[in-house]
């Protein structure tokens, strides 16, 4: 893993990228930090145009690696997602999260499962790329399988790839060395969550290092599957999220880069 390969979510300082000047300034702190990518989330589509988004961060070095858009538009709009990442000029985007899906209802996730299917149809169409983000519900088994490893399983390669996230999954029961096996050819993005343990037995997002996990061997799974953006994620944060992103970096930078 080059440093130029780590990115951050911006789902993290969603609070600081609610209107156009607070983005701006959010995209020169990353940047300060010594960030190169950002993935875009957490905004909503009225805050800025995608094509001032995509200019601010080119301003700040920062490229934009990938996006999450709205599960609803993804599975029955995806015409409209192909046209805000040509905008953004991305090639991925990430299946947020499984809305009113219930994994233990048949019907209800064989139909996630199709529309994913054809709704990465059109994006690979358009050159793009579809991918799905996990939690730790896609880990609810079903036929001796989590539900992550049916949805890989009874979709096209060409249209669907993962976003894997080391924290949910190690939270779901997975082995995230594994899981990034399992997906070769179909990991092109990974998020960096680390684990960790509060007093009350109770689970914790961390910093990168500052947790449990082993993230050696996951970025050497991720690596070898043919991941290409490893991407800094922390739904929630002790203090200041910039202070946050910061510790995850520089210890990514002394420790995990090669």
């Amino acid at each position: 893993m080059k440093i130029e390969q780590v990115a951050l979510i911006t789902y993290t300082i969603r609070d600081f990228i609610q209107t156009p000047e607070d983005f701006r300034a959010s995209m020169k702190k990353i940047a300060d930090i010594g960030y190169k990518a950002v993935q875009i989330s957490g905004m909503g589509h009225d805050v800025m145009p995608a094509e001032e988004i995509a200019a601010v961060c080119a301003e700040n070095g920062l490229t934009i690696c990938a996006t999450h858009e709205p599960s609803g538009m993804i599975l029955d709009e995806p015409e409209k997602v192909v046209e805000r990442l040509k905008k953004l000029g991305t090639q991925y985007t990430a299946y947020p999260f499984p809305r009113d899906v219930d994994f233990t209802d048949a019907e209800s996730r064989n139909k996630l499962i199709q529309q994913l299917d054809k709704a990465g149809a059109v994006l690979r169409e358009a050159g793009l790329v579809l991918t799905y983000h996990n939690h730790a519900n896609e880990f609810y088994k079903w036929d001796g399988k989590p539900a992550l490893q049916h949805i890989a399983e009874q979709t096209s390669a060409e249209n669907l790839h993962f976003e894997p996230d080391t924290y949910w999954v190690q939270l779901g029961g997975g082995n995230v060395v594994e899981w990034c096996k399992m997906l070769k050819g179909r990991l092109p993005l990974l998020h960096l969550k680390d684990v960790g343990v509060r007093e009350g037995n109770t689970p914790i997002m961390h910093e990168i290092g500052y947790g449990n996990l082993d993230f050696k061997p996951i970025i050497a799974a991720a690596e070898e599957s043919g991941c290409e953006w490893f991407i800094v994620e922390q739904d929630s944060c002790p203090g200041d999220p910039f202070d946050s992103l910061k510790m995850s970096f520089d210890y990514i930078k002394a420790n995990l880069v090669s």
